[in-house]
C-alpha cells in the first residue's frame, strides 16, 4: 500500500463528517482531522503500529480515527461506540469514501465482556471522554479497558493536567506509559452552555507499551 504523506491523510479525513446532534452525556466532540492525522501518522511513522495490524478504535465516534488507521494500512480495523447515530455515521462514512476491513460495532466500551475482545488486537487508539460533567474519571476506565484488548500499544489523548495521575496510574498497572506529543485541541461550540466559538485545551497524546502484560 503506498505510504500517505501526513498533508494527504488530513485531506481525505477533512471529507469524514462528524456528528450531526452531539450528546453532552458522552461527551461528543468530533477529533480535528488535523490532529487525527498527525496522531495516526506518528502511530505509523514512528512506530509501526498501523500498517498490517488489527487495531481498535474506543468510543470511535463518527470514524475519524478509525479512518485514520484504515488509510494508513491497518489490516482491519474496529470501532466500539455506544451511540447508535455515532455507528450510522461512522459506517456511512466508510462507504462514502469505499474503505475495505474498516467496521464499528455498537457497544458501550466500558461493558466490553472480559474473555472475548482480551489481547485480540494490535494497538488500541482512543480519544476517550475527559472526565468532565458527569463522567468524572471517564477516561481512565477507557484506558483501562484499552490495556486489556491489546497485545503491543495503546494510544491515548488525556487533558495535560492530568499527566501526573496518569504517569502513576499506568506505573501502578505495570504499564509503560509516554507521552509522545503536547498538543492544543480547539474545541468548537457544540453545546447552548458553550459562550465562546471555540476554545483551546492542552492535551498530551500517550503511548502505552503493553507487550509485557
Amino acid at each position: 500500500m503506498t505510504r500517505l504523506k501526513l498533508k494527504k491523510l488530513e485531506e481525505y479525513l477533512q471529507c469524514v463528517d462528524g456528528f450531526e446532534k452531539p450528546k453532552l452525556l458522552l461527551e461528543q466532540y468530533p477529533t480535528p482531522p488535523h490532529i487525527a492525522a498527525c496522531i495516526t501518522h506518528c502511530m505509523q511513522e514512528q512506530y509501526d503500529d498501523i500498517e498490517g495490524k488489527l487495531v481498535a478504535d474506543l468510543g470511535s465516534g463518527c470514524g475519524m480515527l478509525s479512518i485514520g488507521a484504515t488509510l494508513l494500512g491497518a489490516l482491519l480495523t474496529i470501532g466500539f461506540e455506544l451511540d447508535d447515530a455515532a455507528v450510522n455515521t461512522f459506517r456511512q462514512n466508510v462507504l462514502d469514501m469505499e474503505l475495505p476491513n474498516v467496521d464499528c460495532i455498537r457497544a458501550d466500551v466500558l461493558q466490553v465482556p472480559n474473555g472475548k475482545w482480551d489481547k485480540a488486537f494490535d494497538t488500541v487508539v482512543m480519544n476517550p471522554p475527559f472526565g468532565t460533567k458527569h463522567n468524572a474519571g471517564m477516561d481512565m476506565r477507557f484506558l483501562d479497558v484499552g490495556t486489556r484488548l491489546a497485545t503491543g500499544a495503546v494510544y491515548s489523548l488525556h487533558k495535560t493536567s492530568t499527566r501526573a495521575y496518569i504517569q502513576k496510574k499506568s506505573a501502578e498497572w505495570g504499564v509503560c506509559g509516554s507521552v509522545v506529543a503536547e498538543l492544543r485541541y480547539n474545541l468548537e461550540a457544540s453545546y447552548k452552555f458553550h459562550k465562546q466559538k471555540s476554545k483551546d485545551i492542552e492535551v498530551d497524546f500517550w503511548r502505552f507499551d503493553v507487550s509485557e502484560l
